[in-house]
């Protein structure tokens, strides 16, 4: 299992929220989609996940490094469990 943290989410107009993890290289991500009414009714958003190896894809190169910030960032100031 690798270790990912928050660095994204978006909204669309389904009623869909798109959430980006990523590893604190900011080399890997992995990405999950729930319905928006799961953030109000559900448990919350963590701050971090272990996610299987073969569920990580590359990060873009473009994103790489805004990941590897934000990724840094939840991990000092989070615990994986925290809800953000």
């Amino acid at each position: 299992m690798t270790t990912v943290w928050l660095v994204d989410r978006q909204f669309d107009s389904k009623g869909l929220v798109r959430l980006t993890y990523a590893t604190e290289d900011g080399e890997r991500m992995h990405t999950k989609e729930l319905a928006e009414q799961r953030l109000v009714t559900g448990d919350g958003i963590t701050a971090g996940r272990e996610v299987d190896e073969s569920a990580l894809g590359e990060s873009p190169d473009e994103e790489a490094e805004r990941f590897a910030a934000e990724a840094s960032r939840m991990a000092a100031e989070h615990d994986l469990d925290d809800v953000v």
